[in-house]
């Protein structure tokens, strides 16, 4: 099992990143390969090794927590490893986990994949597993998920620090943000606004 790799971020892709380990180019699934494209020197990616019949794959995440519930998420039956991945593309582990505690059938079925059956999987299946979480903060509503209700303007606002803290300028997130406004909606998470922008600055 390859729990984490680190090494130099040297190409990325939609999907994936590729990462130089000692001369070795491991291609890595992310939920948001973006993310890491603004980094320079060595990065250390938290790993999950997928093995089946006709594949090795590595997903890789950011966190110990994206890791975590990434693990949690593929034993549910339904979901498989790039459903999962797409579920930490559409929310973070905070919002997906507070959902699941509150039985929110509408912020999961907004997440890539994931219909109506399969939301009420994860909530059976789940919601007495995800102690390491904070289940006793989630369950109190103080993480609450987006809802229809919030406006998109806050999403973007966290969005946009998470990308200044990237070392993006003021500048170039203010022309994004003028590319794409126009096609947010109130249920767009600040990830996926994220990784929308990321993709506009990657490509200029």
């Amino acid at each position: 099992m390859i729990d984490f790799l680190r090494g130099q971020f040297v190409h990325l892709e939609n999907e994936y990143i590729v990462l130089d380990v000692h001369g070795v180019g491991y291609r890595v699934f992310c939920p948001n390969p973006f993310a890491f494209a603004k980094h320079e020197g060595e990065i250390m990616v938290y790993t999950h090794h997928h093995v089946r019949e006709d594949a090795m794959l590595l997903f890789g995440f950011a966190t110990r927590e994206e890791q975590k519930l990434f693990r949690k998420l593929i034993e549910v039956s339904g979901i498989g490893p790039k459903v999962a991945l797409g579920i930490l593309a559409g929310g973070t582990p905070d919002h997906v986990v507070t959902a699941i505690y509150q039985e929110n059938l509408t912020f999961l079925t907004k997440l890539p994949g994931i219909g109506k059956k399969t939301a009420q999987r994860m909530i059976l299946d789940l919601k007495d597993k995800l102690d390491g979480f904070g289940a006793a903060t989630y369950a109190t509503g103080l993480f609450a998920p987006p809802s229809e209700e919030a406006g998109s303007g806050s999403a973007w606002d966290e969005a946009r620090e998470g990308l200044k803290a990237l070392g993006y300028t003021e500048s170039e997130l203010d022309k994004v943000w003028l590319k794409l406004k126009k096609d947010v909606t109130s249920a767009d998470s600040v990830d996926v606004l994220m990784k929308r922008a990321l993709q506009m600055l990657f490509t200029g």
